[in-house]
């Protein structure tokens, strides 16, 4: 493979495999160090038979947990982009035992998922990285239903940025703000 065919191939994954495995690493040790999964997923009102996405699932540190809250009459599909995101999530869920989540394999923005799924989308700790906000937006908003819910955190951008993003889309109202994250709804 050419240079300019392995940055092709690294750039539509999002990151290298490398990269991948160094940031499971860190969110390993963050996750020993200060658990916040559990007090993050408390506050976001996920109920048992919900259909949930967590698009850009990384190592489905989320998506697990969501699993176990929607229980088994619930659906969780856990997107990204990089192929070993999908192996993690299929590990992590197999090893927990959760015969409910559903890992998929992204193709840029496009999850491939149908038309309004989702009773709850969550975008957590990627938006910041995204080079196409509007499409993003625009794939989320088909995906999530029309009375559904997006939970969209900053990542590492300042809060600003992040309103300015979801407002010049049209797609996306800021239902409830926390210092966490925004709740929106469909426009």
């Amino acid at each position: 493979m050419s240079a300019s065919n392995a940055d092709e191939a690294r750039s539509s994954r999002g990151m290298s495999d490398l990269g991948f495995r160094m940031m499971n690493l860190t969110f390993v040790v963050m996750d020993f160090l200060r658990p916040t999964v559990n007090r993050r997923v408390a506050g976001f009102g996920i109920k048992p038979g919900m259909t949930v996405v967590d698009y850009g699932c990384g190592p489905g540190r989320y998506a697990t947990r969501f699993a176990q809250l929607v229980g088994d009459q619930g659906r969780v599909y856990a997107v990204d982009i990089h192929p070993l995101a999908i192996q993690y999530v299929k590990d992590r869920a197999a090893a927990q035992g959760l015969a409910n989540v559903t890992p998929v394999l992204a193709t840029g923005y496009d999850s491939g998922l149908p038309d309004a799924l989702a009773d709850m989308t969550f975008a957590l700790d990627m938006f910041h990285g995204i080079l196409d906000p509007p499409a993003l937006l625009a794939e989320l908003r088909r995906i999530t239903k029309p009375d559904g819910v997006l939970i969209l955190d900053d990542g590492h951008q300042p809060r600003a940025e992040t309103k300015r993003k979801l407002a010049a889309s049209g797609l996306w109202w800021i239902e409830e703000e926390s210092a966490d994250h925004l709740q929106c709804r469909p426009a």
